[in-house]
């Protein structure tokens, strides 16, 4: 089964278990005469809300690219979890609101074996459902699905708070109700910015994995001819498709039609492994015994010297123009550009006085 149907598949059991739920409390309550319980069966319904949503999130992330989305919809799904992820916030607030209320206007627990036996079902049907939501979401990498999960979770916690004041108040007479519900309602208003976090820096371009990126580097490294991978950049439309480009350093004496196979053999290694529609660059390493050779060591090492720089790479020697340029990444302390490309380029002018010199400021976009 592919991602998209197991999501379904799991919002889905999400709502037959909110329904049955709900049917239970409703048929109890008719029976007990309990408005209270019919009243909060049909909260139930509404928990279902967020499987709901994220069905629909993952239908229309399905949708084909068109001419106004060429990318496609993948990044629907983001919306669902933010959606969810507010809804998550908003029964924090709610029950911070509700909770600071009791703690200087406490009330008395009124429960029945009627509604003790509706709570004991609910927290044990929704701790289930949330733990199962919840693993399926980490499985799949829905940030949709884990706030879901954790939404079920945290009405059983919060009900089990409910629970366990009631019983404290009943056995020694101390009221905690207010006090129990304000911490765990502040737990719930952290978690939901934390999950309101994930699906935002997703839309906003957060740094690829650092495994996934470990893991791309070793693949094309070990490819023929490959000497260096550099300025890999990934742009996320989802969690099935990924857009990228990156530059390989191949030798000088490579022929157009080699350096054509090569590039098309790691497009589609990108493409078949991880989902990624990738451009491959290509940079020129000199080789032999040459001025070229000589040139390219004298550069790289008189720059890897400067304690700021973490990569030189992309060498190139202009001998009509008797010119060189070089690209440099420098570490995360470097916040003017043109400053530090002044000060490598005196680095370099006292080296090799007769070249003019050309150094571009690469940022690292995934390390």
């Amino acid at each position: 089964m592919n991602r998209s149907k197991e999501i379904i598949r799991t919002s889905v059991i999400g709502i037959v278990a909110n329904v049955l739920l709900a049917s239970f409390k409703a048929v109890v309550g008719l029976l007990a005469n309990s408005v209270a319980v019919v009243l909060d069966a049909v909260n139930n319904l509404s928990d279902a809300l967020s499987s709901v949503i994220t069905i629909i999130g993952t239908k229309l992330s399905l949708r084909p690219a068109d001419s106004k989305h060429p990318f496609g919809y993948g990044r629907v799904e983001y919306f669902s979890a933010i959606i969810i992820a507010v809804i998550v916030l908003t029964t924090g607030i709610t029950s911070l609101v509700e909770s600071v209320k009791k703690i200087f206007n406490p009330t008395d627990p009124d429960y029945t074996t009627v509604t003790l036996i509706v709570i004991i079902v609910a927290i044990l049907t929704k701790l289930a459902l949330g733990w199962y939501v919840r693993k399926k979401g980490k499985q799949l990498d829905s940030d949709a699905l884990i706030a879901s999960g954790s939404d079920a979770l945290f009405d059983a916690i919060i009900t089990l708070a409910t629970l366990v004041s009631a019983g404290v108040m009943l056995i020694w007479n101390v009221s905690l109700d207010g006090y129990l519900g304000a911490l765990i309602s502040i737990v719930i208003i952290k978690a939901g910015v934390e999950m309101l976090a994930s699906p935002i820096n997703q839309l906003l371009g957060t740094q690829a994995p650092q495994d996934m990126i470990r893991q791309i580097k070793s693949d094309i490294s070990e490819m023929d001819n490959v000497q260096g991978v550099f300025d890999i950049i990934l742009h996320g439309y989802g969690p099935n498709l990924s857009i990228g480009s990156l530059h390989i350093g191949v030798p000088d004496t490579m022929t157009a039609y080699q350096i054509h196979g090569l590039t098309r053999k790691i497009s589609e290694l990108m493409a078949h492994k991880y989902g990624i529609i990738m451009t491959v660059g290509v940079y020129s390493v000199p080789t032999g015994d040459n001025k070229n050779v000589e040139l390219q060591r004298t550069v790289v090492q008189t720059l890897t010297r400067q304690e700021h720089v973490v990569q030189v790479h992309a060498f190139y020697y202009d001998k009509d123009n008797n010119s060189v340029s070089v690209d440099v990444v420098p570490d995360r302390s470097i916040r003017d550009d043109e400053a530090f490309i002044r000060l490598l380029s005196e680095e370099l002018k006292a080296v090799i006085p007769d070249c003019s010199i050309s150094i571009l400021i690469d940022h690292n976009y995934c390390d």
